[in-house]
């Protein structure tokens, strides 16, 4: 006698995605008015039972973990498609307005061991976008100094970036990003410079 499948009704799955994006939701407001998300609080913000959010996430720490994966997409889009520097200067200018109107959540991002964590899992790929647009951009420079372009172009890059304009120029966004297109483009064309001033090693070794 065949066994039957386990039953799985997608009312109740689309209910409980419902539930949880709701709770991810309200931890995300609670951090944006500056209050610990904890259980109480969120789930009277999300419109639930305490149980509910602990039906969903059974300890505090795997809600935290949740969240951070949840909202790193939303804070910094998942976009690793840029090819050139020209594109990436393009993401600056996208990217660092939208972090002024989550500021709070950016900021908790950058501070919180969970947000911290969220960022790291998407490292390869920013490294691998940031590497790619550099070696377009240095075709003859060698493979140190590049990937120490790329170090520095990740940081001018990134949130970090954003906050220490935000608080020590009282930079928004935009000029932020403005900042930030400018040191980019002058290390790129010093780079540059360099690179065409720089005597091959073969005609080094015809003089000598």
């Amino acid at each position: 006698m065949k066994s039957r499948a386990p039953y799985r009704s997608q009312l109740r799955d689309t209910q409980a995605a419902a539930t949880r994006q709701r709770i991810l939701e309200a931890v995300a407001a609670a951090l944006e008015r500056g209050e610990e998300p904890t259980f109480a609080v969120v789930a009277a913000e999300a419109g639930c039972q305490e149980r509910t959010v602990y039906r969903h996430f059974p300890t505090r720490e795997e809600l935290a973990a949740a969240f951070w994966q949840w909202q790193y997409g939303v804070v910094a889009p998942r976009d690793r498609s840029a090819a050139t520097v020209d594109e990436l200067a393009g993401m600056v200018a996208r990217w660092f307005p939208a972090f002024d109107r989550r500021a709070e959540l950016v900021r908790a991002m950058l501070h919180t061991r969970h947000g911290r964590a969220a960022r790291l899992s998407e490292n390869d790929e920013r490294r691998a976008m940031t590497l790619r647009c550099v070696d377009a951009a240095l075709p003859g420079v060698d493979a140190r100094t590049r990937r120490r372009a790329a170090a520095a172009t990740q940081v001018l890059f990134s949130a970090a970036s954003w906050e220490l304009m935000r608080d020590y120029w009282d930079m928004d966004g935009a000029e932020a990003a403005a900042a930030v297109q400018l040191a980019m483009s002058a290390m790129f064309e010093g780079l540059r410079r360099r690179g065409r001033r720089a005597p091959s090693r073969r005609s080094s070794a015809r003089r000598a």
